[in-house]
């Protein structure tokens, strides 16, 4: 211990020769040692801010997509609602011929009713969740839907403005008959021969007038030859 006293006391002078590099040594470690820590604390950084911005996508991913099933929910309601607003004229004989113009494909707004009811049924996805993620297929199924509602609202408005009145007075009296006749096609209490009648003639009085929705024609000849059958 002595000797490192001596040698000390001996060389003290050599602290002014290094003292500047040992000092300059020891602020770049100390500096060094800073950095390490600053990078350190930016790598946290950004790793926490990472992992907040993905949390944030996700919820808004989350977000998206409920909102988007639910504009797809309301679309396809209103398509429901709107084919039950027509099936109720299609399937109901009896009503149709009160106005006779919804199913008049010569009449511009009844072509442009079912041209736009064309467009949403193909347009509607079989499996509503399919259209999740496919903004642009939404939001065109969205616009054919609104289109084919608007289209029925005005059809509708002008038929019931209408009724008969585009038909000749011989001819508004064919279908006051045909009515008649289609009531007691309907009318289960008939017979069968009676209902099977009734419908063939009113199938006459209606030649050249109006045409049937298939779907209406179809369900009451079933019904009638049932009858018949049994």
């Amino acid at each position: 211990m002595n000797h490192v006293l001596e040698a000390v006391g001996q060389y003290w002078w050599l602290i002014f020769v290094f003292g500047g590099t040992i000092g300059g040594a020891w602020k770049g470690a100390l500096a060094a040692n800073q950095r390490r820590i600053d990078r350190r604390e930016e790598r946290y950084r950004l790793k926490q801010q990472t992992k907040i911005a993905v949390a944030q996508a996700k919820a808004q991913t989350h977000i998206d997509t409920q909102t988007q099933r639910r504009e797809i929910a309301k679309a396809v309601d209103e398509h429901d609602q709107t084919d039950a607003r027509w099936f109720a004229y299609e399937m109901d004989l009896v009503t149709l011929l009160d106005f006779p113009m919804m199913t008049d494909m010569r009449e511009p707004l009844t072509v442009e009713f079912h041209k736009a009811r064309r467009r949403a049924d193909l347009l509607r996805p079989t499996d509503p969740e399919s259209m999740v993620g496919d903004q642009p297929a939404l939001a065109e199924y969205r616009e054919a839907v609104h289109a084919y509602a608007i289209a029925f609202d005005v059809a509708e408005a002008e038929a019931k403005r209408r009724r008969r009145g585009n038909f000749a007075p011989a001819e508004q009296d064919r279908l006051v008959r045909a009515q008649r006749l289609l009531r007691l096609a309907l009318d289960d209490a008939a017979t069968a021969q009676e209902r099977q009648s009734a419908y063939l003639k009113a199938r006459k009085e209606l030649d050249g007038l109006i045409v049937l929705p298939s779907s209406a024609r179809a369900q009451l000849e079933h019904r009638i030859a049932g009858q018949i059958e049994a």
